[in-house]
């Protein structure tokens, strides 16, 4: 191997919390290279869902704080919550929902998908906690927004917004 020819990226988080800010984007893929992954997220206003990651997480707030909400294995939710400067280790499997303003960002890390591996976004009825509704998807190219698309198919269909339980609508975002 040629070391003279090895790419390790530096990058400058707080200036790439600006370009995102001023350009309104959401995601700023920083490398998804070998086995590793590692992307700049603004903060989504709207997002609700609860990820189930294949992979093992570390989350660094870059500016602003950010409230992890997770659910316990009895079904109780608790919140984390990581101000900035500070990080978080979430193990593969726990479902998490990080809730931030858009006027905060995260460094995500986190291992690429294998063949096969499926992330879950799950959704609760905001009145009586009952189940909602789940995405599930192979995520191959984070570039691509599969968060985003996966909040377009909830909430573009008002069946899976509509609570069996008790008939609460999760409004649209």
């Amino acid at each position: 191997m040629d070391v003279s020819k090895i790419q390790m990226p530096i990058v400058d988080l707080d200036g790439i919390a600006a370009e995102l800010a001023d350009s309104g984007g959401r995601v700023r893929v920083l490398w998804q290279e070998g086995e590793s992954l590692a992307f700049v997220a603004r903060g989504r206003e709207y997002r609700s869902e609860f990820h189930i990651n294949p992979s093992d997480e570390v989350m660094l707030m870059i500016r602003g704080a950010m409230n992890l909400h997770y659910r316990n294995p009895d079904g109780t939710e608790d919140i984390a919550v990581i101000p900035q400067g500070s990080s978080i280790y979430t193990r593969s499997g726990i479902p998490h929902s990080p809730r931030f303003p858009p006027d905060a960002f995260v460094m995500v890390i986190e291992r690429l998908r294998r063949p096969g591996e499926l992330d879950r976004f799950q959704w609760f009825c905001r009145s009586c906690g009952a189940f909602l509704h789940e995405e599930a998807t192979h995520i191959d190219d984070y570039r691509t927004d599969p968060v985003g698309k996966a909040y377009r198919r909830f909430f573009d269909d008002l069946d899976a917004r509509t609570c069996k339980e008790c008939g609460d609508v999760m409004p649209d975002r």
